[in-house]
């Protein structure tokens, strides 16, 4: 409890040295920069897109959608649903459990979340977003002609995690990069075919 009350006093910011002052540092920057792009329409988009990816149910929807369309989608759907499954249990039971990190100070206001957002209960490292967006776009663009879309889909909702106030940038690349390599773990030793 004192390790998240000091990380809560210093307003999340890491401790340990240089690489944790370029974290910081890279995390205030594109804060910063986030804040300077904010409006209206942005705000629809990225508070909608960030609610809509809770608890995977978007990516589950489009497998879902992709599956009833195209049979031979059927088996692929299956494990992208068994995957988002195994990467929440390791992201929010394991590996966030492992870091604790704070998340923004905003995350602590108790004014209502718009868009239907809710608060999530989990530490902030890394985002859960990020994590099963990337890995459901690495699992869905497989065979797939659509897969730029999947990718860029992903990359939107792991962004719309640092434009709600929810995670810092750092948070969002950790959990990028932790959902492509499960993405491609999956993929590697549970082939549909």
């Amino acid at each position: 409890m004192a390790g998240i009350l000091s990380f809560l006093q210093d307003r999340g910011r890491p401790h340990g040295g240089p690489i944790a002052e370029a974290v910081h540092t890279l995390d205030a920057a594109v804060e910063e920069r986030i804040e300077s792009r904010r409006s209206p329409s942005a705000d629809r988009v990225f508070y909608g897109l960030s609610s809509a990816a809770d608890h995977g149910l978007l990516w589950l929807a489009i497998g879902a959608v992709r599956a009833a369309v195209v049979p031979r989608h059927r088996r692929s759907f299956v494990r992208l649903a068994i995957a988002m499954g195994a990467e929440s249990a390791l992201t929010n039971g394991v590996i966030k459990t492992a870091f604790r990190r704070v998340r923004p100070p905003e995350y602590y206001d108790d004014a209502p979340l718009p868009f239907g957002m809710h608060r999530p209960i989990t530490s902030a490292f890394p985002s859960g977003h990020a994590a099963s967006a990337f890995t459901a776009a690495t699992l869905l663009a497989e065979d797939d002609p659509l897969a730029p879309a999947y990718y860029g889909l992903a990359a939107l909702v792991a962004a719309s995690r640092v434009y709600v106030k929810m995670h810092h940038a750092s948070d969002v690349v950790a959990g990028t990069a932790w959902g492509l390599a499960l993405g491609r773990l999956v993929r590697r030793r549970f082939p549909v075919r």
